[in-house]
């Protein structure tokens, strides 16, 4: 059985670009700052703030790679799957694709808010940053995908 997506509202597609785009800008400074030294992060540091602890903890590496990077790539992916054109594609497992990305980078960002909390005992406000946006992007999808890919039924029904 082929199965094709549904359109969606251009709410969301303008909604999950911009915020794919705000989301790889943030990722773009956060890499080139683990590269390039935390010096160039704009951060405060107190006892509770504090970027340049964040950034280089152990938890700033995932199975050996930067936690940055990792940002980087999943936004990239997102920006090109969440602009007008990556909406608009046809083949379903690209918009499945899309919602399945979109919960598995908000599950690891829960991983890392409690590594902030719990182990690392300092927040990042550039971390932050880019865990409201995922968190954003994971509502703007989860209001669209089920029913853009014929999970649910749509309101209108």
């Amino acid at each position: 059985m082929s199965r094709t997506a549904l359109n969606v509202p251009r709410w969301a597609v303008t909604s999950s670009f911009l915020l794919s785009l705000v989301g790889l800008g943030l990722s773009v400074y956060m890499t080139i700052a683990h590269f390039d030294g935390t010096q160039i992060l704009a951060c405060p540091t107190n006892s509770v703030l504090n970027c340049a602890v964040v950034t280089t903890s152990a938890q700033s590496y995932f199975l050996g790679m930067p936690v940055a990077l990792l940002g980087l790539g999943n936004f990239t992916v997102m920006a090109a799957l969440n602009s007008p054109w990556g909406w608009r594609a046809k083949p379903y497992w690209l918009h499945v694709a899309r919602f399945v990305i979109a919960i598995g980078a908000m599950v690891f960002i829960l991983w890392l808010i409690g590594a902030e909390l719990l182990i690392i005992n300092h927040i990042c406000l550039w971390c932050t940053g880019v865990h409201i946006v995922t968190f954003a992007l994971l509502i703007v999808l989860s209001l669209v995908c089920p029913t853009q890919l014929g999970w649910a039924r749509s309101v209108a029904e």
